[in-house]
């Protein structure tokens, strides 16, 4: 009995694909696709490795751009102070210039380098003879009407230049220097350029410690710059090898869709011969009553050779019915037949 079951054709299981050729091709699909994963993974880790850096990166660069803007201010507000510094200098060397004309007028000598004297001392010099003529033509009555004309246009021009040096001298607190008091007037322009001197220095050493302020600010900044500066090429690093990884990523992927692909069809192929091979399988095991062709093909053949007899009875028996050997039509057993065959089908 198994003989003749194994002899008879099999239908194929869609199992049957798991020991097909293509073993070969699933392990290597599986280890292509156990390797995406891990690349994936590492792709990920760089990314984050550069997001963590971007992030400090920037942390970092907002801490510089508040100590430069610190420096900014602080070397600002030094400027300023240097500036006022700068501007009690130049009033102190203006005065000590002043005191060195009125030195050599009262050595009466010219200034040094042959040089014109001074806004201050000329206009003092000139106050002080319009002074004298002024006073001169209110006491002196013994003046000739010439004279005294020369006196009044020499008044008119000595006003004239009075006019013009006030506005030129008006910074300078010692304008009015009194000739007849030279060595006072040295002694109070001294005392006004020593004072405009400590201003000076005073002003130097209030930038002198804004600075000292600044240059820890300035180191900060450098460190911070130099730490964004590392950070940064963390950043690109680990970008770069993202990047690379994910080209890796991008040409594997490419094998494994071919090799999905082509799995694909080599089962879609399988599921075709299996199908066709099952097909045939049923065919070859139909029988007559489950086969309406062969059916049809079986009446035929008994149409073809005459007559059918159905029921009887022994010879000689008294008791069998006259319509025993009665021949009932083929044609009519025909539809009988077919009609049980067809219900048998359905």
């Amino acid at each position: 009995m198994s003989s003749i079951q194994e002899l008879l054709p099999r239908r194929m299981d869609v199992n049957d694909e798991e020991k097909g050729p293509d073993d070969d091709l699933k392990t290597r699909l599986h280890a292509m696709e156990a390797r995406l994963r891990r690349m994936r993974d590492q792709r990920a880790s760089h990314n984050e490795d550069a997001r963590r850096a971007a992030n400090s990166r920037n942390s970092v660069q907002e801490q510089s751009k508040e100590i430069r803007s610190n420096i900014e201010e602080k070397l600002s507000q030094q400027k300023e102070v240097r500036a006022r510094a700068k501007s009690h200098q130049a009033q102190r060397d203006a005065i000590q210039s002043r005191i060195r004309e009125i030195i050599n007028s009262k050595k009466g000598r010219r200034n040094e380098a042959g040089k014109a004297k001074s806004d201050v001392v000329e206009l003092s010099e000139a106050i002080a003879e319009i002074s004298q003529i002024e006073n001169k033509l209110m006491t002196d009555g013994t003046l000739t009407l010439k004279a005294e004309n020369r006196l009044l246009r020499k008044l008119k021009n000595l006003a004239s230049r009075r006019d013009e040096l006030l506005p030129k001298a008006a910074e300078f607190e010692a304008i009015n220097i009194d000739l007849g008091d030279l060595e006072g007037t040295i002694q109070t322009l001294k005392a006004e350029a020593d004072a405009q001197h400590e201003a000076m220095k005073s002003a130097h050493e209030e930038a002198d410690d804004i600075w000292e302020e600044v240059k820890p600010m300035l180191e900060e900044r450098d460190f911070l710059r130099s730490e964004g500066d590392r950070l940064h090429e963390i950043f690109v690093e680990s970008k770069e090898l993202a990047n690379s990884v994910h080209a890796e990523i991008e040409a594997l992927l490419k094998e494994v869709n071919e090799a999905r692909d082509e799995m694909k069809s080599r089962r879609e192929e399988r599921a075709r011969v299996i199908r066709d091979h099952n097909e045939s399988v049923r065919e070859a095991l139909k029988t007559p009553d489950n086969d309406e062709v062969l059916a049809d093909s079986l009446t035929d053949r008994l149409l073809s050779e005459g007559s059918l007899t159905l029921g009887g009875s022994m010879s000689g028996d008294p008791q069998a019915s006259p319509n025993a050997n009665t021949t009932t039509p083929l044609k009519r057993r025909k539809s009988r037949k077919v009609g049980a065959f067809r219900r048998t089908r359905k």
